[in-house]
This record gives C-alpha cells, structure tokens and sequence, in this order.
C-alpha cells in the first residue's frame, strides 16, 4: 500500500511514455517519487499504448536506422510540419537532447527493431519499438517498480491546491472522499482533451461529435483545465491537433493506430458528394498524414472515401479492416451510397488531367510519379475498384501550457489569448496562400525567414502583405 499521508519529492500526474520517463529520471536522482495514473492498470498509458515509433536525431546509422538524421534536418522537418508555427527554441533544445534518448530508453528496458516500410519511409528518421508502445510502456513500468517509483491506479485526481505560483497538493478522489496528497514538485503529464468531445466542440463545433478518438477515453483534460483555472498560462492553437484519417469503421475510442490509414497517395479521396477536395500526392507520406484528419473534418458529414485500384493494395500498410472492393466504378460508388455518375466523373476527369512528371519533395528530391495538372494532384491515372471509407480521428490537440508564468508569457485573460489565436490563423494562411502563389517561400515576422513549403524558396517576390503584429505580450 502507497502511505499517502507522507510528502513526496515528485509527484507525477499521468501514466504514459513522458510520466514514465519523468518518474524513472526523478527516481534515478534520488528523488521520492509517486505516480497517479487515471486509467485502470490494463489501460494504463494513455495514447502511449497505441504508438509504435520515436523521432530522434543522430549523426550516423545504427542497427535499426539506416544513414544520419542531423538536428538541423530534424529543424527544417518540424517547420515544414508546423509552417513555422513553432517555438524556436524549445524545439532547437528538444531537437538537441533526443540525440541522447536512443540509448537512454535501452538502458531503461526499451528494445528497437527495424522499421516498417510500405508508405511510412521512415527507416532513417524514426526508431521502432519492439512490441509497439505497449511492450515499451510495460518494459518503463518494470523499472520504474524496481526503481522504487510507487504507482496508483484508478487515481482520479479532483483537485490541485497551488499557492502564489507554487504547488502544494493534488486532491485524489478515495471511495466517497478525497485525500490530499502532498509534494514537493509536481509533474504534469496527464495528456489532453481529445476524448472529451464536448470540449472539442468548443472549438469544433458539432461536427466532433462524429470524431473517431483513436486514442484512450481517459484523455479528457481534466489536469489541464485545473491548471489553466489557477492560471497557468496557455500556449497553442486549441483549433488544431493531430487529426489523422482513420477507418470509419473503427470504434469510437481506442482503435489505435492500427485504424490509421496510410493509403491516400495510393489513390483518390472524395466527400459523400464524390467530389474531390485536396491534392492526396501533395508530399511525400509521412510529412503530411497528419493534414487529412482536418481536411475530412471539413467535409460534410465528416466523411470521405479512399479509392484506389486493386493493384496498390499490397503498396501500404493495411488498417485492420479489410477494403471494400467491387469490380466496376458503379458497383463501388453504390456500397457506399455514392452518386454513381458523380464518382465516374470524379475519376474520368482527373485520369484524363494525368501527365508524366515528379513529385518534389520538401528537400528537393525528384520522385517519380504522374501528375495531372487540371486536377491538381500527383497521381498516376489508374481505374479505381477499390475503397476504404474514412473519419477524423483526434490523436492529439495543440493546446499546451507554456513553460513561463502567465505574466511572463504575456497573454492576460481572455482577449490576449484570443488575440493571439488571431494572430496565429492569420499567419498559418497567409503563409499557404504565398507558398500556393510561389511567392516568398520562408516565414516569420517578415515573411521571408521560416518554412519552405514543398522544398521551394518562392519567386524572390514580396508578399502582397508584408507586416504582421507580433503577438501580444502585454
């Protein structure tokens, strides 16, 4: 049993991969450490459970990677991700420090393999669990356990007690009562909101009550909205996240990764009205899996259909669900209650758009492919028999807490963090309209020093708009 009438050096809220590696570390220095995990033992993890990969740089291949991933490669990665939307250096020292985590996590229980292929290419850049998340999840706990970190289960947290900017107690909800648990330091690390659906509907609208959360249903923000109530600062965008496309016949939590599909530049992506809505070939696949859960979160009704030839079946990884197949266009468009014609025309107009060319990736490299002009996309004309349907699932938001104080960081209340949202949305599509323009090809307050969109540096034109203002700091 945890005696909780002592006070703890660490108290870490949270029972994924970041509470884990925070709880060891502490551990390791010495530190008494207590872990709330929310979840029941068989759930514990969080999303962790459901990863199977991380991002680290390094100078050389390994055993499992195949050549270098230098920090400022990893740099250029994540700008071309966020579209310069980034703090500049937190993410230059997380860059930094992952070099070191390959071998940490090894000496913590954690054991690689090499990666998987198919449409992730992610051999050079990203290391592969063995096991999954679940078994590199189960190897932290075994050494925390050794370790001396003492675990809860079921913690339900109801109450943080901080005084003048510092941390005093956490409430833990015990049958009918609370206890208080005291420590000298707390550690955050109870995920976000996205399985809280009518917190997203705040910024989504009723459009997330059809949201597919691939991830656990105990993410629901309650840590996150006690801290922003006693005045953490927040950072981020709440109206973004990680959004992928993920099988619609997944369930409604926890399908995992496994229900994420890895198809589209395989095919054509079209809405319940059998019209296509953005370029599937855009880039390469593993830079921008993460745009379509947004993307068919715009769709009516949420949904939207993968269609892709017969052939190509075998070219990606597969969800766990099987796909859909019928041996014409019509027969297709009808197990899916598409209008027949509409699909035909879809598919006739865009094969007859194709021409031979490349696809450019963001670092300049020619991959060969077909691309059809009139349709804006980068893919071959092939006939299309094949279909898997598709929702947004919500695997993370982008809403944070920063890690200055309220006053520091400078957003007062409500209007300063509305102000710079504003100002954050009115960047993010500035920046896409000029790089869809070919106009300046890097962003930051004067447009010309951060992203390059699709591994092009623009005309050298100026911007129609040059200044923007900076965000509030009062």
């Amino acid at each position: 049993m945890v005696d909780l009438t002592r006070k703890f050096d660490v108290l870490v809220i949270g029972g994924g991969n970041a509470a884990l590696c925070a709880a060891i570390s502490a551990r390791r220095a010495g530190a008494s450490v207590l872990v709330l995990e929310g979840a029941p033992k068989f759930y514990r993890g969080g999303n962790t459970r459901h990863t199977r990969n991380m991002r680290c740089a390094h100078d050389a291949a390994t055993d499992i990677l195949t050549g270098p991933y230098s920090e400022q490669e990893f740099w250029e990665d994540l700008l071309l991700v966020t579209e310069g939307q980034t703090d500049e250096e937190l993410a230059r020292y997380m860059i930094r420090e992952s070099k070191d985590i390959l071998d940490w996590v090894v000496e913590q229980g954690v054991r690689w393999q090499p990666s998987l292929g198919g449409t992730l290419s992610l051999g050079r850049t990203n290391s592969f669990f063995l096991g999954g998340g679940r078994a590199m999840l189960n190897a932290l706990y075994l050494t925390a356990e050794r370790l001396g970190v003492e675990i809860l289960y079921d913690a339900e947290v109801l109450d943080l007690k901080i005084e003048g900017g510092m941390f005093l107690s956490a409430t833990l909800k015990q049958g009918d009562a609370g206890v208080e648990v005291r420590a000298a330091t707390l550690v955050a690390a109870a995920g976000g909101f996205e399985a809280n659906i009518e917190w997203l509907k705040q910024y989504w609208g009723d459009a997330a009550d059809n949201f597919l959360i691939r991830g656990t249903p105990y993410n629901r923000g309650s840590i996150l909205k006690m801290l922003l109530a006693k005045g953490v600062q927040e950072v981020g965008d709440p109206t973004q996240c990680h959004a992928v496309a993920i099988d619609a016949r997944a369930p409604k939590f926890d399908g995992g990764i496994i229900t994420r599909h890895d198809s589209v530049v395989f095919g054509i992506v079209v809405n319940k009205h059998a019209e296509r809505f953005y370029d599937e070939g855009e880039d390469i696949w593993p830079k921008r899996y993460a745009i379509w859960g947004r993307l068919v979160a715009a769709q009516p009704d949420q949904i939207a259909y993968i269609i892709f030839d017969s052939t190509v079946v075998n070219s990606f990884m597969p969800t766990l669900f099987p796909p859909i197949k019928a041996d014409s266009i019509a027969e297709l468009a009808g197990k899916f209650d598409l209008d027949s014609t509409a699909l035909e025309n879809t598919i006739a107009n865009f094969n007859a758009a194709v021409r031979p060319g490349y696809l450019r990736s963001h670092r300049a490299r020619r991959l060969p492919h077909r691309r059809a002009d009139a349709a804006k996309n980068s893919l071959g004309a092939q006939d299309r028999d094949a279909a898997l349907s598709r929702l947004p699932g919500a695997a993370r938001h982008h809403l944070h807490l920063s890690r200055h104080p309220r006053e520091q960081a400078g957003a007062h209340g409500d209007e300063g963090r509305q102000a710079g949202r504003q100002h954050v949305r009115r960047r993010r599509d500035h920046g896409r309209q000029c790089a869809r323009q070919g106009l300046c090809g890097r962003h930051g307050d004067d447009h010309r020093q951060r992203v390059r969109t699709g591994g092009r540096t623009g005309s050298g034109a100026k911007c129609t708009e040059l200044e923007f203002s900076k965000r509030p700091t009062a």
